[in-house]
């Protein structure tokens, strides 16, 4: 056994390696210090200040496939993110809410938003996927040993809470960012555990991401220590966005990453007869899956469907270019939540308006292209596939999460969706083959076309 591990070891090589690879595999150690929002807001400027000393060193004889180039997709998240934070000012100043609030606001902003286009820039590193893929079944791991613990908590009476940590004296969204929680109770008295997220449902969110991640480790015994510690992630946390992302993501991956094959074309025209056909029994049953799907936590449909509904109706009436410029408590309809929460969308044109609806869209929607392009060739691209499955993650939980409260979680996702950008096609020839055991190390930096 030992000799097994030894022969499939991976360390870090580099600073950038070495800070992701203690970032990820430490995580619930920095959980019981409550420390993971702290680290998460910060790790992506360091790799940022990587980037910039990598950029920085380079001289004009190195060769060209040396030096950095960002991928155009890059440039329109930078761009993005930048333009998020030029709808938050004028947002501030069009309600006059003063400077301390615009500077909170801000350094919000760099933790937040700032770190959706930090995160995929890491890319331009020398950093290995297969590292990634190691520590996220490292983290399942350590899932799978630590979630007996946790499941016999409430008969054995313990606090659902066991403290919170110090370090919420830093700043941060509410104590739940910086707490270390055993199980909770939700409002339908139902047992519910989030682990080392702030709510039930980013745990799933977090645990789908890690799903992926540990789908493409090599080592068989690693790989399903991942992929188990994944699954219980997404079931512990009673999320059914959770669950139905589980069996649709890697499936819709598959689809549309074999859409050029004449198999997948062939079965689609097949489909498409049958679905003609039966599309009266499949409306049926689709009205019930759906009621049931909403029914299942009634309560808390309820609430976000209000939150929702508020959010588009203030954004259209008084606010619909630049946003409110900050997050407002809703009323007592939706137990003082946050209007726009639990909906990346609607809580984008209620705080920024129209103008951070499109920041967001347009990188989302031109890194979905370009990665289904590449995964569609995935005889080129190695990075490309699992690239494009956080993709589809990502939109998914827009419609469930806000995706800048939870970046501190699933930043090792927003990495390979960087690697997979900045990848190029694979040569393969007789001198000089891509590593068996690490098929990441084809991944160089591209030129923008």
């Amino acid at each position: 056994m030992q000799s097994y591990f030894r022969k499939h070891r991976i360390r870090p090589e580099n600073v950038p390696e070495w800070l992701i690879w203690w970032s990820m595999t430490l995580t619930y150690v920095i959980w019981a210090i409550g420390g993971l929002y702290v680290v998460g807001a910060f790790l992506g400027w360091l790799l940022l200040l990587c980037l910039l000393i990598k950029v920085l060193a380079q001289e004009p004889q190195m060769p060209e496939e040396q030096k950095v180039h960002l991928h155009w997709c890059l440039w329109i998240w930078i761009a993005g993110m930048l333009f998020m934070e030029v709808s938050l000012i004028i947002g501030h100043l069009d309600y006059d809410l003063g400077a301390g609030m615009l500077l909170k606001s801000s350094i919000g902003w760099a933790k937040g938003w700032a770190a959706l286009a930090l995160y995929p820039l890491a890319g331009c590193l020398k950093i290995r996927s297969q590292l990634i893929y190691r520590a996220a079944c490292i983290v399942g791991l350590h899932t799978l040993l630590i979630t007996p613990l946790l499941l016999v908590a409430p008969s054995l009476h313990l606090p659902q809470v066991l403290y919170i940590s110090p370090l919420r004296a830093v700043g941060g969204p509410g104590n739940e960012f910086f707490d270390v929680p055993l199980y909770e109770i939700d409002t339908t008295g139902e047992l519910r555990w989030r682990l080392f997220t702030p709510w039930g449902p980013a745990l799933g969110f977090v645990g789908n991401v890690y799903f992926m991640l540990s789908l493409q480790e090599k080592s068989l015994a690693w790989k399903s220590a991942g992929l188990g510690g994944a699954i219980i992630m997404c079931l512990v946390c009673k999320s059914r966005l959770a669950q139905l992302c589980l069996l649709l993501i890697p499936l819709i991956t598959f689809i549309l990453a074999s859409l050029r094959r004449p198999v997948t074309l062939i079965s689609f025209g097949i489909l498409s007869f049958l679905g003609g056909i039966l599309m009266p029994t499949l409306t049926i049953f689709f009205d019930e899956w759906w009621s049931g799907f909403k029914s299942g936590r009634a309560s808390s449909t309820r609430v976000r469907f209000a939150l929702k509904r508020i959010a588009f109706y203030r954004w259209q009436t008084e606010a619909p270019i630049w946003g409110h410029g900050i997050v407002e408590r809703g009323p007592h309809v939706v137990e003082g939540m946050p209007i726009g929460s639990h909906h990346t969308w609607a809580g984008l044109l209620f705080v920024k308006g129209l103008t951070g609806f499109v920041s967001l869209l347009v990188p989302m929607a031109s890194t979905l292209v370009v990665l289904l392009a590449k995964a569609s060739s995935s005889r080129n691209y190695k990075t490309a596939g699992v690239g494009l499955s956080i993709t589809l993650i990502l939109l998914m939980y827009t419609f469930g999460e806000n995706l800048e409260v939870l970046i501190y979680l699933y930043w090792p996702g927003m990495v390979i969706m960087g690697l997979a950008l900045q990848e190029r096609v694979v040569e393969k020839s007789n001198s000089e083959e891509p590593s068996k055991e690490d098929p990441s190390s084809a991944i160089v930096a591209v030129t923008p076309p």
